[in-house]
């Protein structure tokens, strides 16, 4: 009987868990399809699909870190990937529009034919595969050269740190690449203009669109038997090693993702603020991309997500009115977010809800009647 019971219990906090999943999956699409270009301007709606671009890359680092154990402080580099490879695609194009044989910064530069490494790009289906494939094939390479060395903690933050500013080197000097100024400029999106507001909204759509699907896949992740065994990694490595797993592959899968998804979020970036440069893709915004993650709350689902969105919505609104203090005001809250609340805003609320709880769970004091000659247990 108690076995059944307990079967029924379980199922019963399984569909909870999933209707609770659903509904705010529902939440999540109206505000996004329905509230927000109701009441956002275009202007508006166009920047709050630049930080969707970024809530998509702290979605990995969620799942990396946060789960994993991996301080990444080098997204950028997969962010790159996938923004230099939609913008050299969006380049051609625009070339091809206009009937010259290179782009137009190109031509200002003196380069007369299209660099070999360009041409493949010309196709739309090889971009595509290219910012699926590339980030994450690097990651994988990249983590398995660094994680079966065990190198873990500070040196591989340090490592990943040291690969963001090593690109943002490269890229500034790559002259057929656009250099330190990058690529920008681009007039069209796989055919349909850029300047047309209607197709502005369709970028806001899509990048909308994308985001609920990598908060899908990571919350599927999360909560899958692959989840518990990062998780295990995280606390203790060497036990998951002595019961058959290798750790390795386990943090490989996660870094893995979240470079996928940082350059799914790279390339989206490119034709929705318009242009990409080494300083959007070096060691500072790699950064950024952490302090919104930690604020946020890094082990949780939507921590890292809202925790990026809002940091960059206090950046751009604090920015306008104060454009030298808001440096100074992010490191504050991210000293006393890590200082004194280490599991970020959303582990607050968490933290709240399980006092709650305990309070419920706790049975009030027995009331003792002074004229009953009844002593409870505990006195005697």
């Amino acid at each position: 009987m108690s076995e059944s019971f307990s079967r029924s219990a379980a199922r019963t906090g399984i569909l909870a868990g999933w209707r609770g999943t659903f509904a705010g999956f529902a939440l999540a699409a109206i505000l996004l399809f329905a509230v927000a270009p109701a009441f956002l301007s275009d202007f508006r709606l166009n920047l709050l699909a630049k930080f969707l671009c970024f809530a998509m890359v702290a979605a990995g680092i969620g799942l990396a870190w946060g789960r994993g154990g991996m301080l990444t402080l080098g997204q950028g580099v997969f962010f790159a990937i996938g923004a230099y490879v939609m913008a050299m695609h969006l380049k051609i194009a625009d070339a091809d529009l206009r009937g010259d044989d290179v782009p137009d910064f190109m031509q200002i530069a003196g380069i007369r034919e299209l660099p070999s490494y360009w041409t493949p790009f010309a196709s739309p289906i090889v971009t595509i595969l290219a910012i699926a494939v590339l980030p994450a094939a690097i990651a994988a390479l990249l983590g398995f050269g660094v994680f079966k060395r065990r190198v873990k903690g500070a040196y591989f933050a340090i490592l990943s740190q040291a690969l963001a500013a090593a690109l943002a080197i490269f890229l500034t000097g790559q002259q057929s690449i656009g250099g330190f100024t990058g690529l920008n400029r681009f007039r069209t999106f796989f055919g349909f203009n850029l300047s047309d507001p209607a197709n502005k909204r369709m970028l806001f759509f899509i990048a909308a669109g994308t985001l609920l699907v990598i908060v899908a896949i990571t919350r599927q992740l999360m909560y899958s038997r692959y989840g518990e065994l990062l998780v295990a990694v995280r606390d203790q490595e060497e036990r998951v090693r002595f019961l058959g797993y290798d750790p390795a592959n386990i943090k490989v899968v996660a870094f893995t993702v979240a470079a996928f998804f940082a350059g799914i979020a790279g390339a989206l970036f490119v034709p929705i603020v318009g242009i990409i440069s080494p300083a959007d893709v070096g060691v500072v915004p790699s950064i950024a991309f952490l302090i919104g993650v930690a604020i946020g709350g890094r082990a949780t689902l939507l921590g890292p997500v809202l925790g990026a969105i809002g940091v960059v919505w206090a950046q751009s609104s604090f920015s306008e009115r104060f454009p030298s203090g808001w440096v100074y005001l992010q490191g504050a809250l991210f000293i006393v977010v890590v200082g004194f609340f280490p599991a970020g805003i959303a582990g607050i609320w968490a933290l709240r809800h399980r006092l709650k709880m305990q309070r419920k769970q706790t049975p009030p004091p027995e009331p003792v009647d002074e004229h009953s000659d009844h002593v409870p247990v505990e006195a005697r």
